[in-house]
């Protein structure tokens, strides 16, 4: 897998979200894939925030906006707006918080409300380094099976299988619109991008 940022050209262009309670480490994941970083000073993000990749996919440049959104209650009436265009979703737990593996299932069914009846999804069970595991990797497996989704886990932290988790959803979209030029994620959404990195949210810690 080949990953750039700040190349201009591309095949075509894909919006992804990164769905999931506050706390599991959205941001971190994000970070770790885009900029190859990690920090435990992040701050809960405050509505969304977005990065830009350029990944090469089977001979393929796919430029993926992608979309961290806040995962807190507060919050979801504004992330609503932003299934629009969604040609794939990243959801995500904590392998060390139950709440957020149970939650699962309430995320699901707001993407059935508001996502797009094809976008592509994957489970993504993060911080597989913390200690105190309480979600074993059969349980992951066996909630993806049920949605019929690919299933992956992570340590943002560690660095384990994040590449592996955004390349898989970016190919699952490439395969299921293979004759994508350079296209936007939705020929009504009007998504200014001026910089390549250009956040627009905040966001504070996360692990």
């Amino acid at each position: 897998m080949n990953t750039t940022k700040g190349n201009k050209h591309f095949d075509f262009l894909t919006k992804v979200l990164i769905l999931g309670d506050s706390g599991v480490g959205k941001s971190c994941l994000l970070l770790r894939f885009c900029d190859n970083d990690f920090t435990t000073a992040h701050l809960a993000t405050i509505g969304v925030d977005y990065k830009m990749k350029i990944i090469d996919v089977e001979g393929k440049k796919v430029k993926a906006q992608l979309w961290d959104t806040a995962g807190q209650d507060r919050f979801q009436a504004i992330t609503h707006t932003f299934y629009k265009g969604a040609q794939g979703i990243i959801l995500a737990y904590a392998v060390n918080d139950r709440e957020s593996f149970e939650h699962i299932e309430r995320w699901m069914k707001q993407i059935k409300e508001h996502a797009n009846e094809d976008v592509c999804m994957i489970l993504v069970g993060n911080k597989t380094d913390m200690a105190d595991r309480c979600i074993e990797t059969e349980e992951g497996k066996k909630l993806a099976e049920s949605y019929g989704i690919k299933f992956f886990e992570t340590s943002a932290e560690k660095a384990w299988n994040v590449n592996d988790a955004f390349y898989e959803i970016v190919k699952e979209i490439k395969d299921k619109n293979p004759q994508s030029g350079s296209n936007s994620p939705g020929k009504d959404d009007k998504i200014k991008l001026s910089d390549e990195n250009k956040p627009t949210g905040q966001s504070s810690r996360c692990c």
